[in-house]
């Protein structure tokens, strides 16, 4: 867990695990910059952390360079930034070839540019204060391979990889870096898929909940792990996937 008086900055912060990172991070952090595209849900969550953290609302789209832009500037401003947590994204179901593509490079833009963009203008700060964490948020659908998420799943797997080198460059430093893959959550999420998903054929035992996704991140900080996938049911598929992967490769 971050120290007392630390700054947190927080993506995707308007609903599900951006909104409870930042109201798990309240009790730890004098100062949380929450960015997301809709601010009247942020002044709602500045509304209700209020006495307990500082909240700054940034409204902004970080899938736009003017985005990206203006959070920097936040980050020189309020910060330094001792608590990354890159939470803003984008799913899509479908057909890749179906799929418009300025969409799909739209969430390149927002899962990976605007990600390694706020990690880089966050790092050497962490490192002139001996410490820092990050954590970016990847998904259980980068360690599966599935038809219809080829770019979103693929997005998330080089958030795995992006995480588990910038970890070992800076493990000296003291800055640890996290890629949570989290499963099936209740959030908003999946409701811009519309009649595509059907939550119904997901066993409820596959579910989580944001407070439970969020809690066993921030647990896991301190414990030198780099990969973190929530729920045992959610570690066997990740392990299961990898298996037939591994199997594929013989």
């Amino acid at each position: 867990m971050p120290d007392e008086n630390s700054v947190a900055l927080v993506t995707g912060a308007s609903a599900g695990l951006g909104a409870e990172f930042c109201r798990q991070l309240a009790s730890c952090c004098d100062v949380i910059i929450a960015v997301a595209r809709r601010g009247e849900r942020l002044l709602g969550l500045a509304d209700e952390l209020a006495g307990t953290a500082e909240v700054h609302c940034l409204e902004a789209d970080l899938a736009s360079i003017e985005g990206v832009a203006l959070v920097l500037e936040a980050m020189r401003q309020k910060g330094p930034v001792r608590f990354l947590v890159n939470n803003a994204g984008v799913g899509s179901l479908g057909a890749f070839v179906d799929s418009a593509i300025d969409s799909q490079r739209a969430m390149v833009s927002l899962h990976i540019d605007a990600s390694i963009s706020l990690c880089r203008a966050a790092i050497p700060f962490m490192q002139a204060a001996g410490g820092g964490s990050i954590i970016n948020v990847s998904s259980l659908g980068s360690l599966v391979i599935s038809k219809d998420i080829a770019v979103y799943g693929a997005t998330k797997a080089f958030l795995n990889y992006f995480s588990e080198a910038l970890h070992a460059e800076l493990s000296s430093s003291g800055i640890e870096v996290q890629a949570l893959c989290p499963g099936f959550t209740h959030t908003e999420f999946h409701d811009a898929f519309g009649e595509a998903f059907d939550r119904e054929r997901i066993p409820e035992t596959l579910w989580m909940t944001a407070e439970a996704v969020v809690a066993e991140s921030l647990t896991a900080l301190g414990s030198g792990q780099v990969m973190v996938v929530p729920g045992e049911d959610n570690r066997e598929i990740a392990r299961s996937g990898l298996q037939r992967q591994l199997a594929s490769l013989q």
